[in-house]
């Protein structure tokens, strides 16, 4: 064998021995990372399990691997640019996780995960690589738990927006409503909008939804944003309606079966009709191009 065939077979062979090198270098350093973050991917999924507002958490990162692996095929022909700016991403990961860590804030050591990921990332294949998969890994921060101070902080100025809402729509239907606070009297009944009510369950859910719906059936950035944001108020209008539902039922039916059983039905159902809401959101679009090329064409 010549000095020309042996120099071919070291270049051939070299590619293949840095390839494997380097998922070698992924492997070791994804069981570290594992064994960090172990008990932190525990807690989360208790969480998911035990907290109804967010066990939307599930699906979540089902939904991005499913968003990465159906464009396999363009991060497979994607070039291979290691950038050392993912080993900065990795350290500050590694910081925010202590501090998580020390003050007892779940949240922050969760953060550090979703940093610690864009790190490898970073640092394996590079910046194209990251930003071709920055969908999948920013939806993931939906399915982080509010630390408890924001969630408290969201939770009663929408209390108060939703029994505003529901003695609103049940003034419409003709009954005659008192509101003092978060309570709504009605004359057989009263209801206390308490903060299991105040349909952020519904809202941090149905925005995930959102997310996952607008992907699937909107091919326009623009457009998958407005439903993202569009899926607030779509929230907090079917919360209004809920009220209004439940106030009906007890005042012209049972006051028990109102707070019983149909007010934890009306849950289930009012997530359906929001979702339901947030499609004909998304067929107005489609109206409001066509009356935009109407005005222009006459």
């Amino acid at each position: 064998m010549n000095s020309e065939d042996e120099d071919l077979k070291q270049t051939r062979t070299r590619p293949s021995t840095l390839a494997s090198e380097g998922w070698v270098q992924v492997t070791l350093l994804g069981a570290l990372l594992a064994l960090l973050y172990g008990p932190v991917i525990a807690r989360l999924v208790g969480q998911w399990s035990e907290d109804p507002n967010y066990s939307h958490g599930f699906f979540v990162p089902l939904f991005c691997a499913w968003v990465v692996w159906a464009q396999r095929d363009r991060l497979r022909n994607l070039p291979s640019e290691p950038s050392w700016f993912g080993l900065w991403i990795l350290l500050g990961a590694m910081g925010i996780l202590i501090l998580g860590v020390l003050g007892a804030e779940n949240f922050l050591s969760r953060v550090s995960l979703l940093f610690a990921l864009a790190g490898l990332v970073i640092q394996f294949w590079g910046w194209k690589f990251f930003r071709a998969v920055s969908f999948p890994w920013a939806v993931l921060f939906l399915a982080l738990p509010l630390p408890a101070i924001i969630f408290n902080e969201i939770t009663l100025p929408l209390q108060l927006l939703a029994s505003r809402l529901g003695t609103f729509l049940l003034a419409l239907t003709g009954l005659p409503v008192l509101r003092e606070g978060n309570a709504i009297y009605l004359p057989s009944l009263s209801l206390d909008v308490a903060e299991a009510c105040s349909g952020l369950r519904s809202l941090i859910s149905l925005a995930a939804v959102g997310v996952f719906y607008g992907y699937f059936y909107e091919p326009k950035s623009g457009r998958r944003l407005l439903l993202f944001l569009g899926s607030v108020p779509v929230a907090i209008a079917a919360n209004g309606f809920r009220i209004m539902v439940v106030g009906l039922l007890g005042e012209y039916w049972s006051p028990e079966k109102a707070e019983g059983l149909f007010h934890t039905l009306s849950g289930v159902l009012v997530f359906a009709v929001s979702l339901l809401l947030l499609m004909l959101l998304h067929t107005s679009f489609g109206w409001a191009h066509r009356l935009v090329r109407v005005w222009r064409a006459a």
